[in-house]
């Protein structure tokens, strides 16, 4: 089992491509590696096996559990699996006690250099700590939440883990609003030491559900991994803004044949549109992902 966690968003001038603003705080890079960086996944009671083996039918990988074990500072239960897959790794979480607050709402889970120099770099950076270091059977965790809401889990392992390499790296995916994406960005890439790769103010809509219209589309690198974000007025038709997490695949209408058979529905697409093909996947559980290729 892994410790897990999550994410989320620099005033409304236009950031430019391959910059990054000047932090507030100065550290060290505290990522590992993407392979790193587990979605975290709460299914629905009683689908972890159901979920993990639809996974790996549709991209492959291998598992790793499920442990019964209580991964938060208060008392809980939940059956513990971790799933290395080629598109990225995902921490799996079956409940069978009810969720301590504010568990399920971490986005990711990133593996850091040092758990306690990131929390208070994270900190210097805006981000507040909404769940102070804890200690779990494996290592220690906390959990930060940036401008606009997003919240991150922040662990280390005792002993030090061994992953293999991503044949492609996901995308962690946010939506912001306009008010909330100045004040994101500026924390979100002083933490992470990243940058800028593309800011497109007209992307294609159909993207998000919505075609015919344009909406803010910015593209993010670090350590951590790749970040996507939307800057939307919060007009999303479902399930766009449900997904936590886009993976990038050399075939997508034979990755949509595989999941489809292992028990997932397609719920949009697939769409051709910013230069890449695009579908939205309910997964058994409840998990929900956009799968693309380009």
């Amino acid at each position: 089992m892994t410790a897990i966690a999550a994410l989320t968003a620099l005033p409304t001038a236009s950031v430019a491509q391959g910059t990054q603003p000047r932090p507030p705080g100065s550290h060290r890079q505290f990522a590992v590696g993407p392979q790193y960086d587990s979605t975290h996944v709460y299914v629905e009671p009683g689908t972890e096996q159901a979920f993990a083996a639809s996974w790996v039918a549709t991209f492959g990988g291998t598992t790793i559990g499920p442990n019964a074990t209580q991964v938060t500072p208060t008392p809980s239960r939940t059956l513990s699996e971790l799933i290395l897959s080629p598109v990225g790794t995902l921490s799996v979480f079956d409940y069978t006690t009810p969720v301590p607050h504010p568990f399920g709402t971490e986005r990711t889970g990133w593996l850091v250099t040092d758990l306690d120099q990131a929390v208070r770099a994270a900190r210097a950076d805006g981000a507040a700590v909404t769940v102070a270091p804890f200690a779990d059977p494996i290592g220690r965790d906390a959990v930060v939440q940036f401008p606009g809401g997003i919240n991150a889990q922040l662990y280390v392992h005792t002993t030090p883990p061994s992953y293999p390499g991503l044949a492609s790296v996901p995308e962690n995916r946010l939506y912001l609003s306009p008010d909330a994406v100045g004040a994101f960005l500026r924390g979100y890439l002083a933490f992470t030491q990243g940058r800028v790769v593309s800011d497109d103010r007209r992307a294609d809509g159909a993207t998000i559900g919505l075609p015919g219209t344009t909406y803010r589309l910015l593209r993010l690198t670090s350590g951590f991994g790749t970040t996507t974000i939307a800057v939307t007025d919060g007009h999303l038709p479902h399930p766009f803004g449900r997904e936590l997490t886009g993976y990038g695949v050399p075939d997508l209408g034979a990755t949509l044949k595989r999941a489809k058979d292992a028990g997932a529905s397609v719920l949009w697409g697939p769409v051709s549109a910013g230069g890449r093909d695009s579908a939205m996947v309910r997964f058994p559980g409840g998990y929900i992902a956009e799968i693309h290729t380009g």
